[in-house]
């Protein structure tokens, strides 16, 4: 057994385990403020359903020593005796140990479904996306990645090459996206309806993580701590910025902005393009493949317009053509210096078959996807159901979750009322607006204000402690006077409206001064304050 290898892997599985989070801080920063958690969940789940099948038919129908070159055996079920001391060779006199394997082939298992939730976003049922999961992982994962990463795979057989998942996970994944988007329909309202990133800065801290991941993920493919891990390191993130580059000068070609967004979609296209190359092209061959990549993957976001399929987060432009696209590239780049087990791709003198090779993958990976997607999709749909209806999409987190993202000073993202509470040193249930003897005053008046929600904080105890009887916050939308635009990926977005938080107050004629200044400190404009009076019952 190798050590070092052993250590090296092990390191890697840690880092693509690492990226599952970081996909759902990625994904959950570009969905609208009511569905984050639905959206993050959705990414997380796969941590805990395909754990479960993985260990027990998932790693068996992919690696088992038995059974054919298009599927495994069951010998291996729930990793019977696997998990003692056995070794899976990785070449000639190079060891680590199975379960190492096991474990790190487990994370892409788990990855590879949750993909595909960026497209559906805003869409899917919790429990009809968790049976999907489960089916996926078992019926449709396990048998591609046998093709193409078992020794005795038909498709690595034939002669085919992927070196970490350009096929397996981003191309079976973008198909899987397909089928289930054909199944699911479009949100309420698409092609009009124009929703906008919660948080793009979550959004970056995601992409970072992923592109930190993407190192274990391209450099532990080959299961040894040595040059080809470093070529492919290289590779990996020479890929990453030189996509990230061409995209944003198509963007600025195209919209004249070059945008975060950009700049982070265009890196995780490269990241994904490389993906099948990473060990077997030069360092100058992945640095035309990430230029390559920027700019196909900038412009196939507008395919969704073409074709009229509603991809909320663009996977099938950045990781389904982007893990397509490079795995045809390979056909072109390979290079058999650099890694010996590897075939010459077309500019390196080693003719066509190569990527003859590559297409024929391509197609039976992307066929045997869609199709097994689409009936698994299909059936949930039919029985418990994949879609949620058309009013539970505006606010999933509410529906789903129970819960909303961004919870500030108690206010939800629902109007919220607040009754009057007791203040120090008063008698228990005595408020602050009682009269001497302990009664409770009778609100006569609604002060009516829009404030600042950059201010927020400590608004309602402040209401409340200044003699606010009752109280409700509400989202509100002001006009600005002023137009301006907003790009995401392509889509461009007038936006004359500010968003505001109304605070309508129920209060006596005692306190309704204290009640107007504390609105006032808080950013309301004299204008925008209203005083009604209440007429009782």
């Amino acid at each position: 057994m190798n050590g070092a290898d052993t250590a090296w892997v092990l390191i890697c599985a840690g880092l693509v385990l690492f990226m599952v989070p970081g996909l759902a801080l990625f994904y959950g920063g570009m969905v609208p403020v009511r569905n984050v958690l639905t959206m993050m969940m959705q990414n997380i789940i796969p941590l805990g359903i395909i754990t479960v099948t993985w260990v027990l038919v998932g790693y068996t129908l992919a690696f088992s020593n038995n059974g054919n070159s298009l599927v495994g055996e069951f010998d291996a079920f729930a990793l019977i005796d696997v998990d003692t001391p056995q070794f899976h060779t990785v070449a000639a006199g190079v060891t680590i140990p199975a379960l190492a394997f096991v474990a790190y082939q487990m994370m892409f298992a788990i990855i590879t479904p949750a993909l595909l939730t960026g497209a559906t976003a805003g869409r899917l049922k919790f429990a009809g996306w968790t049976v999907f999961l489960a089916a996926w992982s078992i019926l449709v994962y396990p048998q591609v990645a046998r093709w193409l990463w078992h020794p005795s795979g038909w498709l690595v057989q034939l002669g085919a090459q992927d070196w970490a998942g350009g096929m397996v996970v981003h191309a079976s994944a973008g198909a899987a996206a397909v089928a289930v988007l054909l199944v699911v329909g479009r949100r309420r309202g698409w092609p009009n309806l124009k929703t906008s990133p919660n948080n793009l800065p979550l959004m970056l801290v995601g992409g970072g993580i992923l592109w930190f991941g993407w190192f274990g993920f391209n450099a532990g493919d080959g299961l040894q701590a040595n040059d080809i891990a470093a070529q492919a390191l290289i590779n990996t993130h020479v890929a990453g910025g030189a996509a990230m580059l061409t995209w944003l000068l198509v963007e600025r070609l195209t919209s004249g902005h070059s945008t975060l967004v950009g700049a982070v979609s265009g890196a995780v296209a490269g990241l994904a393009t490389i993906t099948p190359c990473a060990g077997f092209v030069s360092t100058g061959g992945a640095l035309l493949i990430g230029l390559i990549a920027g700019c196909v993957c900038c412009f196939a976001v507008g395919l969704k317009h073409v074709l009229r399929y509603d991809d909320a987060l663009d996977v099938i432009a950045v990781h389904f053509i982007g893990g397509v696209l490079g795995s045809f590239l390979l056909g072109f780049f390979a290079d058999s210096s650099v890694n010996a087990t590897s075939d010459d791709g077309l500019f390196n003198g080693g003719g066509g078959l190569l990527l003859w090779h590559q297409v024929v993958a391509i197609v039976c990976v992307v066929l045997f996807s869609f199709i097994l997607s689409w009936v698994i999709a299909a059936i949930i749909s039919r029985t418990m159901g994949l879609r949620e209806p058309g009013p539970e999409q505006d606010d999933l987190d509410e529906v789903q979750q129970g819960a909303a993202a961004y919870a500030l000073s108690g206010i939800t993202s629902r109007p919220t009322t607040s009754g009057r509470g007791s203040e120090p040193g008063s008698e228990a249930g005595s408020p602050a607006g009682a009269g001497s003897e302990g009664r409770v005053s009778v609100p006569d008046h609604l002060i009516s204000a829009v404030v600042n929600t950059d201010r927020i904080d400590g608004l309602r105890d402040a209401l409340l402690l200044a003699g606010a009887r009752s109280l409700e916050l509400s989202d509100s939308a002001v006009y600005s006077g002023r137009t301006r635009t907003q790009n995401f990926r392509g889509d461009t977005r007038k936006m004359d409206f500010e968003d505001r938080l109304r605070a309508q107050v129920a209060v006596d004629s005692e306190h309704e001064e204290a009640v107007v200044a504390v609105l006032k400190r808080f950013g309301a404009e004299p204008s925008s304050i209203y005083r009604l009076a209440i007429t009782p019952y």
